[in-house]
């Protein structure tokens, strides 16, 4: 996926560069497809930041995190049709104020993975 919307510019492409929409949106997919069967409350039709909110809910994600994240996810989405609504083919901003965003999504990505890991090896 990665290779097919690389970005080589300085900007920050909002949905597909690393700490963007995307890694939040496979976060997401992964808690649910890994927990669902423990935690039935996560297959409701229920959007990203629903779902981030429901993760921590059931103690599978940091509840400040949680939050952190569905704030991004909820920031590059206004972004994003902010920048696509001048007709732009992508929607790429400035990287400088996004930064501190983009560290929290791979701080989920990480918190999320290594609990992930931790608990299959315990097993």
């Amino acid at each position: 996926m990665a290779a097919e919307h690389a970005n080589r510019t300085a900007l920050f492409d909002v949905k597909h560069d690393a700490g963007g929409m995307v890694d939040i949106e496979f976060i997401v997919q992964y808690v649910v497809l890994a927990h669902a069967h423990a935690h039935p409350q996560l297959t409701r039709n229920a959007g990203n930041i629903a779902l981030l909110h429901l993760g921590a809910d059931a103690g599978l994600i940091d509840a400040p995190l949680a939050q952190q994240a569905a704030d991004a996810y909820r920031e590059y989405r206004r972004l994003q049709h902010q920048v696509r609504l001048t007709g732009a083919p992508h929607a790429r901003v400035d990287a400088a104020p996004v930064d501190e965003r983009r560290a929290l999504v791979r701080l989920l990505w990480e918190s999320v993975l290594l609990k992930s890991q931790a608990s299959s090896n315990e097993g």
